[in-house]
């Protein structure tokens, strides 16, 4: 009787053993900027993470093992990053979906690099991140070098023998998008005015608005982010100065007309077609709406990241990091909320397609006839 009772404990051990094994845990991350000026964009990708690691693990996991979600959150602070990073790594993370600023993701994939953790970020845009950027690194987003080209002809085009100003926040990302819009500005025949530089989380900007007005420009490009911006645009309509401000995707934000008010319709920024408009993502976005949350912005970049590094595991059927990110570069493509996405061999995305946007009452939208 003893021994058949230990017989059965230890069959019972063993299939708990078994089942824990079939049902380990497996540690994922992002990283943003959960609070501080930004944390409205480090709310989008926390929501996509947490929505993305439901749903695989209410479809099996990754390879039979479940997935635990760790929010990092870094402020979009080059150290602060970098201690977050460290932190992962303690964690044991396998996989982050980070980080959103350009400043903090170039620190954090060397500290990831080294521990051996696959990145994917959802929002970083500055070519160093991948040019010099290590195996593990890759994007769900565009470069700034594709999309100042964008932008760089479209105001060349349309603002000949006009006066045109770049401004730049001194970041990574907001001077490496000015930078590449000066670039294709030049290139395609027009010379800005006035070049300036802020410092990024002030809160007045009326001589930099004196100075564009003195200056007469009929146009401005900002490389930063939406609280400066936002700020900028409203002391430009108090200022009485009209002229229109153009950006990048980081104003894919509705916060930009809660600072700036009405003066917001005078900006025009470029994004990705429109992702909640994506056919793949209705189902995704509905369930979003339905739960009370509008799945704007990096939302569904951050599902998306977490979409191609499960489908890189099971097609490698491995969790070694190299071998998904080599799969990941090799031309295969995956299917996320996103449409299909193909990596080239440094980890950018094939063939980025940028379209313009517009605020109007609150809310922004794509312009059809600006090209």
């Amino acid at each position: 009787m003893k021994k058949l009772l230990l017989t059965g404990v230890a069959i019972g051990f063993a299939a708990a053993l078994s089942a824990g094994s079939a049902l380990a845990d497996l540690s994922v991350a992002t990283v943003g900027p959960i609070s501080g000026q930004l944390a409205a964009l480090g709310e989008q990708y926390s929501q996509g993470a947490k929505k993305a690691v439901a749903d695989i693990n209410a479809a099996g996991g990754i390879n039979g093992e479940k997935l635990v979600l760790e929010i990092g959150d870094d402020a979009c602070d080059p150290k602060q990053a970098v201690n977050v990073a460290n932190q992962m790594a303690s964690k044991g993370v396998k996989f982050v979906a980070g980080h959103l600023c350009s400043g903090s993701s170039i620190p954090s994939s060397k500290v990831y690099e080294e521990e051996g953790i696959l990145m994917i970020t959802p929002a970083s845009t500055n070519p160093k991140l991948t040019d010099e950027g290590g195996w593990n690194v890759a994007r769900v987003c565009g470069r700034d070098d594709a999309q100042g080209k964008v932008a760089g002809a479209y105001i060349a085009k349309s603002f000949a023998g006009k006066k045109v100003a770049i401004v730049d926040d001194k970041s990574a990302y907001g001077k490496g998008l000015a930078d590449e819009t000066r670039k294709a500005l030049n290139a395609n025949g027009l010379t800005e005015v006035l070049n300036e530089s802020i410092n990024a989380g002030e809160k007045d900007y009326s001589a930099l608005v004196s100075k564009l007005k003195d200056a007469g420009v009929d146009a401005v490009y900002f490389g930063g982010y939406h609280p400066e911006a936002g700020l900028i645009l409203k002391q430009m309509g108090e200022q009485g100065l009209g002229a229109k401000m153009f950006s990048g995707d980081s104003m894919n934000n509705v916060e930009l007309w809660t600072i700036a008010g009405p003066a917001a319709q005078n900006m025009f920024f470029t994004f990705a077609p429109e992702p909640r408009n994506i056919p793949e993502a209705k189902a995704i976005v509905d369930q979003f709406k339905a739960s009370g949350y509008d799945p704007e912005g990096y939302t569904l970049y951050t599902y998306a990241a977490f979409q191609m590094f499960k489908q890189a595991a099971e097609a490698t059927k491995s969790l070694d990091n190299q071998k998904i990110a080599e799969w990941l570069r090799a031309g295969n493509t995956t299917k996320t909320v996103l449409g299909d996405i193909t990596l080239d061999k440094k980890g950018d995305i094939v063939n980025p397609v940028y379209v313009w946007y517009n605020f109007k009452d609150g809310n922004y939208a794509e312009v059809p006839d600006m090209k």
